[in-house]
């Protein structure tokens, strides 16, 4: 292997900081950027001048980068709520299967008879080709405020129904081999050098039950014992700890990592940290994402496309008809509308990342001949480099055609009569699951709705979880953490947190990176709610001013007014209390002018106490006067 030096990392790194912004300026997406960036220091541009050329320092940093895959697995697995999944199981099953199945008897059967390719290789390649990349998908979706459409949605249930399969796929290919051949990773043996096919494929669901058991059992209780030691980094280094020792484990077993990671994300969905190491791992997984596809894009075989460009092209775009097609199909059965249908077929048109590591697990049991190997890996880099292109195409030329007309909220015009289930639920998330935001959320809850609760107290999580409240771990002043909880896609969020200094970094935090996301905030004082209001917030609530309010309610009652009469009284008190408390926090910083001004107020509150001002009139005036505001 050759030795990759910190010069290598700063041109790989200097690649995508060039290539990316000039990618996503031409709205061609960061996926296209990383893969441009690869092919420009690769061997056939600019690799031989910068040193970046060796074939063997392009599968050092391969094996670098394919950690971003595992990771991102991880965290699809964090996402997949088992309870969403069989919410979602006809759909997933459904459209995953026609598209899965069906094309790889299609493949089989082609490379079968008009390749005369023997049935255990035609299986392993089109198990291959049936593969569609996450990555790029998935990023895509993102991007392009896809997510939420009925071609994301279908996309994403063939997503996992595919990542599902890749377990019992990867387990028969060793039952496939004629010959019991030596499974390497990278350089180092597996513990099954030599083994008969069938204690392989028995250690893999041994391996996979281990995850299972481990993540169940183990894995949460050290997340606890950590989170109470109040050591942020020390969280991080176990999160990535454990990605590591699953990936481990199945390289050992002869299986990809990005497998064992995807398991071992599928069994902490439901824990209460998931929200946190999604904050955790993000960073990490989009860096090296991002390098993987450089390196993908590195990889593609210039030389072997110029000598056998007509095979290379055959195979790229007869593959990518043949999946179309069966996913055209598959959106006909589940009733997408034609743009819809056409953009699910494009998007998922690509051979995935996946395939590199059936191909390679395929190579390494010699399942398929060594020239039709080179040939397929050149095509699955090629394929993944053209759906962004595809994707421009279809968006810029193909909808325009079908008289489609785009609009913002991700779809086209004839779109809008798809039943968006999502969009119907309004998504709040509470920050901070103290007292006060503890009774905001038992009333949300027992009204009917659902919300995202953050606290960072793993002893209160652990307690509140066992009463039966969906509450995650989690800093809410970190912006992954936000993300990982998906502010991004919230209606509404209440800050919460005590102290009211965190509170504040908080609010800082969603008003900069999530412009659109209402606050309703939580201010300890009248003085806390003053720079609330002068920063232009209208939704501030003083803790512990309603229950005074009811105190006194409760006082007047007992010293001889009528509870109606009592009540009454506490409203007027509450809404006057609360137009007055706007006035005031324009003077909040000039003393002399604070005090006139207060003396002022509270004779006027005095005076609609007394006069028993009709509730009408004051909530008309407070209303005028936000208007003002």
């Amino acid at each position: 292997m050759g030795e990759f030096s910190l010069f290598q990392a700063f041109i790989y790194l200097f690649a995508a900081v060039v290539c990316v912004p000039i990618a996503k300026r031409l709205g061609l997406g960061s996926v296209l950027g990383y893969l441009f960036a690869g092919v420009m220091i690769g061997p056939f541009v600019l690799g031989p001048i910068l040193g970046t050329s060796s074939r063997d320092e392009v599968e050092d940093i391969m094996h670098a980068a394919e950690f971003g895959v595992v990771m991102m697995l991880f965290l699809v697995g964090l996402e997949l709520d088992p309870k969403e999944f069989w919410k979602m199981r006809k759909k997933i099953i459904g459209i995953g299967g026609i598209q899965l199945f069906g094309t790889i008897l299609i493949i089989t059967l082609i490379a079968f008879h008009f390749l005369g390719l023997p049935l255990s290789s035609s299986y392993a390649i089109g198990a291959a080709v049936a593969m569609s990349s996450t990555a790029i998908i998935l990023q895509t979706l993102s991007e392009k405020g896809l997510t939420k459409t009925p071609c994301g949605k279908a996309s994403f249930s063939v997503l996992i129904f595919q990542d599902v399969m890749v377990i019992p796929i990867l387990a028969l290919l060793p039952l496939l081999a004629v010959k019991s051949t030596i499974i390497t990773h990278g350089d180092a043996e597996t513990l099954l050098d030599g083994a008969p096919g069938w204690m392989k494929t028995l250690s893999i669901i041994s391996a996979i039950g281990i995850i299972f058991f481990v993540g169940n059992y183990i894995v949460n209780p050290f997340f606890k014992y950590i989170a109470r030691l109040q050591v942020r980094e020390l969280f991080t280094s176990f999160a990535l700890m454990l990605v590591i020792g699953v990936s481990l484990l199945m390289s050992y077993v002869g299986l990809s990592p990005a497998l064992g990671a995807f398991m071992a994300g599928l069994t902490l969905a439901n824990s209460e940290y998931k929200h946190q190491l999604e904050a955790d791992i993000e960073p990490f997984k989009a860096l090296l994402l991002g390098i993987f596809f450089i390196a993908v894009g590195s990889t593609i075989n210039f030389r072997l496309i110029i000598n056998e460009p007509l095979t290379i092209l055959a195979l790229t775009f007869g593959i990518m008809i043949i999946k179309g097609l069966v996913l055209m199909i598959s959106g006909l059965v589940f009733k997408l509308k034609l743009n819809q249908n056409f953009l699910f077929a494009i998007l998922l048109s690509q051979i995935g990342e996946f395939a590199f590591v059936i191909l390679n697990l395929s190579n390494q049991l010699q399942l398929i001949p060594k020239n039709w190997l080179e040939l397929l890996l050149a095509t699955t880099a090629i394929t993944m480099a053209i759906t962004p292109l595809l994707l421009i195409i279809n968006e810029k030329w193909v909808v325009p055609m079908m008289g489609m007309k785009k609009v913002k909220a991700g779809g086209y015009l004839d779109d809008l009569d798809y039943d968006f289930s999502d969009d119907a639920d309004k998504k709040v998330i509470i920050a901070g699951y103290g007292d006060f935001g503890n009774t905001i959320g038992r009333i949300v809850k027992y009204s009917g709705f659902s919300a995202t609760v953050l606290d960072n107290d793993s002893q209160r999580v652990e307690l509140l979880r066992k009463l039966g409240f969906n509450v995650f771990f989690g800093d809410a002043t970190n912006l992954n953490t936000l993300l990982a909880a998906k502010a991004n896609e919230a209606d509404l969020l209440i800050a919460a947190i005590d102290p009211p200094e965190t509170n504040r970094v908080l609010v800082e935090l969603v008003k900069k990176n999530f412009p659109n996301l209402k606050i309703m905030i939580r201010a300890r004082n009248r003085f806390d709610a003053y720079q609330y209001f002068n920063q232009g917030f209208n939704d501030v609530y003083r803790e512990n001013f309603f229950t005074a309010v009811q105190v006194g309610v409760d006082a007047l009652e007992e010293l001889g007014l009528t509870r109606d009469e009592a009540m009454r009284q506490g409203e007027i008190f509450a809404i006057a209390d609360r137009a007055s408390l706007r006035k005031l926090s324009k003077h909040s910083q000039n003393l002399e002018e604070y005090i006139s001004k207060s003396k002022e107020e509270i004779e006027e509150i005095r005076k609609k106490l007394n006069q028993g001002m009709d509730l009408e009139t004051i909530e008309h005036a407070e209303e005028e006067l936000e208007i003002k505001s």
